[in-house]
């Protein structure tokens, strides 16, 4: 986490808005904000702590996902930059980023199971660091960038016996209905910056459509689930803890609610770390497991949306 952490009730003040009233649009009560840190800097510090944790070095890694919401920059991709600073000399591992969005976590987390099950890579460092703070639409919709925060997280995957831990299930659905619920337009070939500045400019900032959002959530996402469990062959009360992307807690409730999955065994830290894009699921991940949540031989279902609109899930037999 950056060091810096600010609450709602700062942001009241700050804003002009009476006490207590983003938290109560948002449910978020505090999150996180980069403000001495660099994406860079946040991407490193989670990618040593999970190397340490898995007693592993650079020497070790074959492979390194970058798996951000949003890149450092445009070009080149985030995770070679990430492999310079860790230490990694150059041509001892590939580094290249995947992108999708709020679940680019759990993207790159299946690509790594794809490469170490096929022999291409026997471990694989996967992170995702993500600076919601800087295109956040405090203007236009302050409901909407309050529930967001900073934040970075990293695991390392590698092999084991047929008996370990092991993937049950994955499944990724998209619906492209629902496209432009969330985006930033700005940054790629979409708007000119050279021909038009001024929609450049208004476009590099964040923006829902809550309504869209939740439009195609509640029509689909519980099927999806369903979907999920019957790939698995897991039941509901098989699950022993649900790990959601922390979308918003009004978000997560909403998904308690149509999925039937019981309140005691989600994972919530919406209210104190807000919506950090890639790395909401991976950082509610690590903090369940520190706080003795996760144990050997446990069935963990992590879930998750992000724009395009996408739905993802994994079956995680512990």
């Amino acid at each position: 986490m950056p060091a810096k952490s600010v609450t709602s009730e700062t942001l009241d003040l700050q804003l002009g808005f009476p006490a207590g009233h983003l938290q109560k649009l948002s449910g978020v009560s505090s999150r996180f904000v980069a403000a001495e840190e660099s994406q860079i800097d946040l991407a490193v510090a989670a990618c040593q702590a999970a190397l340490e944790k898995a007693g592993q070095t650079p020497r070790d890694v074959d492979l390194i996902l970058g798996a951000c919401g949003i890149p450092y920059q445009t070009l080149p991709a985030t995770a070679p930059l990430v492999m310079q600073r860790l230490g990694f000399a150059d041509g001892t591992a590939a580094a290249y980023d995947v992108n999708a969005t709020c679940l680019s976590f759990l993207t790159a987390f299946e690509l790594a199971a794809n490469k170490l099950a096929l022999g291409q890579a026997t471990s694989v460092l996967v992170f995702a660091a993500d600076i919601a703070s800087r295109a956040l639409p405090w203007k236009d919709q302050p409901d909407v960038a309050a529930l967001f925060g900073d934040g970075a997280a990293a695991a390392v995957l590698t092999t084991g016996g047929d008996d370990g831990p092991g993937i049950a299930a994955a499944l990724l659905r998209t619906y492209p209905s629902a496209y432009a619920a969330c985006e930033i337009g700005a940054g790629g070939t979409r708007f000119d910056f050279h021909k038009d500045r001024e929609t450049f400019a208004r476009h590099a900032v964040f923006h829902m459509d809550g309504k869209d959002l939740f439009r195609v959530t509640h029509k689909h996402f519980p099927q999806f689930v369903d979907q999920l469990l019957s790939k698995a062959g897991w039941a509901r009360q098989d699950i022993d803890l649900v790990v959601p992307h922390q979308a918003s807690p009004l978000a997560l409730e909403h998904m308690i609610r149509e999925t039937g999955m019981e309140r005691s065994r989600v994972v919530d830290i919406g209210s104190t770390h807000g919506n950090q894009i890639a790395a909401s699921l991976p950082t509610a991940l690590d903090i369940a497991w520190r706080q003795g949540r996760i144990e050997p031989g446990m069935r963990v279902l992590l879930l998750g949306t992000s724009a395009g609109v996408t739905f993802g899930g994994m079956a995680l037999e512990v």
